[in-house]
Formats: C-alpha cells, structure tokens, sequence
C-alpha cells in the first residue's frame, strides 16, 4: 500500500511521509501513515476532498461490490442511543463522536478540521439488526477500499499535532498491566482474601501481546520516514560534547586528536573549502554534503535527500539560544566570529547580533521559541515553558507575548472540554477558553511560589473555580450562549415594553 501511495501517486503527487506501527492487546498490528502531499495535490477546497474521501453508503445498485465493503468494514457502532452498552460508549456518549451529524456538503470547521459530506439521502446499511445511515459511516476511499479489503480510514488533515500523534506511539512504551501473585508456603495459590504484603507482591508490568512479540523477534520495522531528518547540534567555542566510556582514563581522553573535532566545527571547516557551501545555511547544508564519522568530515552528497534541523534550545541557555538564532540565517560562516557579522560589523555577543538583525524586538525571540516548540511539544509543555520564561523575569512586556501565544497553549483544553461535554455542538468562547489557561498557568505558577499577581501587566484569571464547571453538563449547556445576540434580544425586548406603555395624566 505504501507504495501505491508514494510511487504509485494513488492520492497524488507524495513528498513525504510517516508512519507508526500501533499493537493493541487483542488486535493485530495497523499503521498510522500521514502523506505530505506536493503543493500541486493539496486538495484545498471541499470539492477537492469529496474526490479522495468519502462517507457515505454507496448505492447498492450503482456499485454493490463497494457497498459490500463499506458494510463489512468502514461502519462504526452501532452505538448510541441504538446500542448504548457499545463498547465505545463513555458517559452516555460515544468518545469517537458518532453518530455525526448530517451534512450536504463538505466543510472545514472554526478550528481547521473537516466536516465530511453525509447527505440524507435515504441509503443504509442493516447491522446487528439495526438499520444505519451515512451518520456512522468512517471516511474510507474508494479505490484503496477495493483493493486491499480491509478498514482503512483516510482523512485530510492540515494540524500539526497529526506529527506529533505519530511520534506518541515511538515513545508511550508497552501496554502497562498490573499483575498480583499469592502462594503459601507450599506455592499454592491462596485466597485473594488472605492479607498480604502489597508492596512486595504488586507487580507492575509491561504487557506484550503475542502478535508483537513476533514482529519484534523478525525485526520488522516499527516506525518509517522519508526523507529522513538529521538533528543537527551545535555548541559555544570549547563547549561541545565529549563522549567517553566509564572505565577510560581522564587523560586519555583528553589527549586523544580528535578531542577537539565536532560536526559543528567541520562543517565551517567545509565552508573554507566549497563555494556551494558558503551560500547555505548549516540546516540547508546537509541536502548537499553528508558528514562522514570515520573521517570527521563533510563530503558532497551524491545521492538521496535529507532535511536538516537544528536542535531545539530554551530561551535560558542565554547566548546558545541566540547562536541558534542567528543560525537560521548565516550562509556560510568559517568561524564562530562570523556568524556574529551583521551589514559588515562584528558583534561581541550572539544576542547584540540577534538585536542588529532585529530578531528581538517586542520580546520576538520568546514569541518564535513557543511558536517553534508548538510543532512538536504537547500543550502542556508549551505552559511549562511559558511558565518558565515568566520565572526568569527575561520578558520585558510578558502581557504581549501571552496575546500572542495564548492559543496554543490552550489547545488541549479546548478538546478536553469538548470529550466532557454531553452535546458535541456546545462550543467554548475565547473568554473562556483564555480564562481556563490562565487558571493553567497560575497553578504552574504557585508549584514555585508565585502568582501572576506577581506581574502586574498580566492578565489574571476571573473565576478560579471555572475548573469546576467543567464537570457539569448542566452547567456548561446554560453557559453556551451567544452574547451578542442574547444582549440583541434583551435590548429589543426591553425597547418593546417600555416605549409602548402609555402614560396617563391626572
């Protein structure tokens, strides 16, 4: 199938792709594949995406061969109020949000994801002697579905966090499983009743499943991306990574020729050599030079494609972070002095450069860390960080940088809130939604003994129990109102009733 994706273009033109091998206790082995499409394939408008995805019944008489598959594979539940013990069933509500609602047309939603065209046009499907429609039908497409006959799920998505849900599969570890043991003194299993020493006969274990042991004995392959993505590393004069083996001498280490080598140092060594090399910035150097181990060198690649990327670094590593930055955009520098030469004038630090360049003004370079970091961290991490930069006190307008980045440290929020509603169609505001990050950020805060009271030019959450609403389905379906148009209504209301009243004269 990877190969009818990528050269066979089945969906269009690929430029790159990943892919994750997901176990499940009582399952056999399904990937998780996400296509970066060529800017020409992009299918941006929902015209587009009705060629590629659908999800809806076919016709029975049009293609019963289709209609068999989708039957026997891209149906959801039955769930819901026709069968409320499903096992997808949580709360009262099924958490993969079926059955969705009816759509004559294809749309992308407020937040950029879409909302697939399901039209009620009268065609389903019997299963477990329930009739279902188009509203339980999983987006498939047509042609892999009659090839390969099997589920195969396909969406069109444009967030980032599609990467970053990959890279969780590489790095949760096994299925976790707590296991307990009990025998007497004959090795004979007691009863459950029995006290017992808890701590010692608790175990808590990693659970493989049979299917994934045998795929890990042959070796096959778990995680896969093309081209592939060379994390570059870079350092301050003299303060590049020594690696060493516990048992070496010292002074061994120290006296070694290569002590004093790094692949940061060699590719400015490369730039003295090759005039390509000097119009390339160290992330756009390696799709031209491969860098050789044995040799502790750059050599001109002569095939294959890599991307580059430089390796993240807090805004608190002070003048690595700005070395970092001036990175991005220094073309062929063959010493650390010349990554610090601005319109022919060399600054004695990386941040007086970053100024000259103007990457800091209005506190930018802690604008574009967050920004940077939201591509691959989690939502919580973002807050830590943002937490962070506050306790340093290296912010000069730390209210501007919140203004700029406060939604993105609230995305996971806004889901969690979503997954605790009742009625999927109960949307949170921005007032709130900012509110319930600041109640985020003000608890990170108080773990290091301070508050956003701290900084006066901070906004400080309204309600510090808004938390607790949450929990409340009542609650939440009150508070889900919009209010302009309620003010509108009061307004006209109140207009009619006072300005008709007539008034009598004695």
């Amino acid at each position: 199938m990877l190969s009818d994706l990528t050269k066979g273009q089945l969906l269009g033109k690929v430029v790159a792709y990943m892919h994750t091998i997901e176990f499940q206790k009582r399952g056999l082995p399904h990937v998780h594949l996400l296509l970066f499409l060529h800017p020409d394939n992009k299918y941006p408008s929902s015209t587009d995406i009705d060629k590629i995805i659908s999800a809806e019944i076919p016709s029975h008489q049009d293609d019963p061969e289709l209609y068999r598959l989708v039957e026997n594979h891209m149906i959801h539940g039955p769930c819901g109020i026709l069968q409320p013990n499903s096992p997808c069933m949580k709360e009262g509500k099924c958490n993969r949000f079926y059955p969705k609602q009816f759509q004559p047309q294809t749309f992308l939603d407020s937040n950029g994801y879409p909302v697939y065209r399901r039209r009620n046009n009268g065609h389903s499907i019997s299963k477990n002697g329930v009739i279902i429609d188009n509203r339980y039908v999983v987006p498939y497409n047509p042609k892999l579905l009659k090839k390969y006959r099997a589920h195969i799920n396909i969406e069109w998505c444009n967030q980032s966090t599609s990467i970053k849900y990959l890279f969780k599969y590489i790095n949760k570890g096994y299925d976790r499983v707590t296991a307990v043991m009990l025998s007497d003194s004959d090795n004979a299993t007691q009863n459950v009743n029995i006290h017992n020493d808890e701590l010692k006969e608790y175990l808590d274990c990693r659970y493989i499943s049979p299917c994934e042991a045998a795929w890990r004995i042959f070796a096959f392959p778990i995680h896969g991306r093309k081209p592939a993505v060379e994390r570059l590393y870079f350092h301050l004069p003299d303060q590049h990574n020594i690696i060493y083996e516990d048992h070496d001498d010292i002074d061994d280490v120290l006296s070694k020729p290569t002590i004093s080598d790094s692949k940061f140092l060699a590719w400015m060594n490369t730039n003295k050599d090759f005039d390509e090399a000097r119009n390339l910035t160290y992330s756009q150097f390696v799709s031209k030079f491969v860098y050789n181990k044995r040799n502790r060198s750059w050599q001109p690649r002569k095939k294959g494609y890599t991307i580059g990327r430089l390796i993240w670094v807090p805004p608190t590593t002070g003048e690595l972070f700005y070395l970092r930055m001036m990175l991005g955009s220094c073309k062929g520098p063959t010493s650390f002095e010349d990554i610090r030469i601005v319109a022919n004038i060399q600054y004695p630090t990386y941040r007086e450069a970053c100024f000259a360049m103007g990457f800091l003004q209005d506190d930018r370079e802690y604008v574009e860390a967050i920004k940077e970091a939201k591509d691959w961290g989690t939502t919580n991490y973002l807050r830590k960080l943002f937490v962070l930069i506050l306790l340093t006190g290296a912010m000069s307008k730390p209210e501007e940088v919140w203004n700029q980045c406060w939604h993105w440290l609230a995305d996971d929020i806004a889901y969690q809130y979503t997954k605790s509603t009742i009625s999927s169609e109960i949307q949170i505001n921005d007032d709130t939604l900012r509110n319930l990050t600041l109640i985020e950020i003000e608890q990170l805060l108080h773990i290091n003994q301070r508050s956003l009271k701290d900084y006066p030019t901070m906004p400080y959450p309204q309600d510090i129990n808004l938390t607790s609403y949450l929990q409340n389905n009542l609650v939440l379906s009150e508070l889900d109102y919009n209010h302009d148009e309620t003010r509108s209504e009061f307004e006209h209301l109140f207009a009619s009733m006072t300005g008709n009243i007539p008034i009598h004269t004695l």
